[in-house]
């Protein structure tokens, strides 16, 4: 009797502490996802349901669909996707290629400079980005990338100190031996990394480009400095001209939110699992 009434004072003890422990993430779990509830709720509300409704409101409809047509047509905000898959596309690419050979050298050789090389790496990550703005505006312009597409992408093609180290550490895992008994079959440098490391480092690669797409299709600083034009908005610098021209609809204006967000949740919950596959690896030694 006295052992079951411990039992039952210790797993009470524990419900509690697991309640008290997961309280955090209640009350973050609710602060993220009610902004975004009640933003689909408004962007499915018509002019006058949404001006005699609380926000709290559910729409009388989820099936009304004329504030996404004047968002997706009439705001340019279809176009600005186009433009952003484009930045997407080259930019992450680019990145993924030069990241990738990057940690390659720095992992696989050893050679004059290389831990400068590295620390001027770290040092870019300290060092705020919007600071080197000025002077990164004038090499653009200078390079006459200044309003097209080639300013953003080649610094979308940027590797930083993250992205490295993320591929450094699958290398980890990768015996040099490998790389030898390739070299010994006379197989290059070149070929050694194309058809037999680059293969093996495809969760890095899928991590790597994910994040760096998540960042392009976000990053609206980047992208209104160099691609403010009409031609070249893309659906960040859309949405913030499109907010400008609908600003007394707030329901239109939460369909142009909605319907840029979708495309980064789409992407997350179909490729999480290698995002955190390419976050963790490393942080257990075997």
């Amino acid at each position: 009797m006295i052992y079951e009434k411990k039992l039952k004072k210790k797993v009470i003890t524990n419900d509690i502490s697991s309640l008290i422990y997961h309280v955090p993430l209640i009350i973050w779990s609710f602060i993220v996802i009610v902004p975004i509830l009640l933003l689909v709720f408004a962007s499915f509300k018509t002019n006058a349901q949404y001006a005699h409704s609380t926000v709290i409101t559910p729409p009388d409809s989820f099936l009304n669909f004329k504030n996404y047509y004047k968002t997706l047509v009439e705001g340019r905000i279809l176009k600005g996707l186009k433009n952003s898959f484009i930045l997407i596309i080259f930019g992450a690419g680019l990145n993924v290629l030069i990241s990738a050979t990057t940690a390659y050298c720095l992992h696989r050789f050893d050679f004059f400079l290389k831990k400068y090389i590295m620390a001027l790496f770290v040092a870019s990550a300290i060092i705020p980005n919007v600071l080197l703005q000025v002077i990164i505006y004038k090499i653009m312009f200078m390079l006459k990338l200044t309003g097209t597409f080639g300013a953003p992408i080649l610094l979308y093609a940027t590797p930083s100190i993250i992205q490295i180290w993320i591929y450094i550490q699958f290398l980890e895992k990768i015996p040099p031996a490998l790389d030898e008994s390739a070299m010994i079959d006379g197989a290059s440098y070149f070929r050694v990394f194309i058809q037999i490391i680059f293969p093996l480092l495809a969760p890095a690669t899928a991590t790597v480009l994910i994040t760096q797409s998540v960042f392009i299709y976000s990053d609206m600083f980047t992208q209104y400095l160099y691609c403010s034009s009409e031609r070249l908005q893309t659906a960040t610098t859309a949405l913030m001209t499109f907010s400008g021209t609908f600003s007394g609809s707030f329901n239109i204006m939460a369909a142009g939110c909605v319907a840029v967000m979708v495309p980064t949740l789409v992407l997350f919950l179909f490729f999480k699992r290698f995002i955190f596959a390419g976050l963790t690896v490393g942080a257990v030694k075997e």
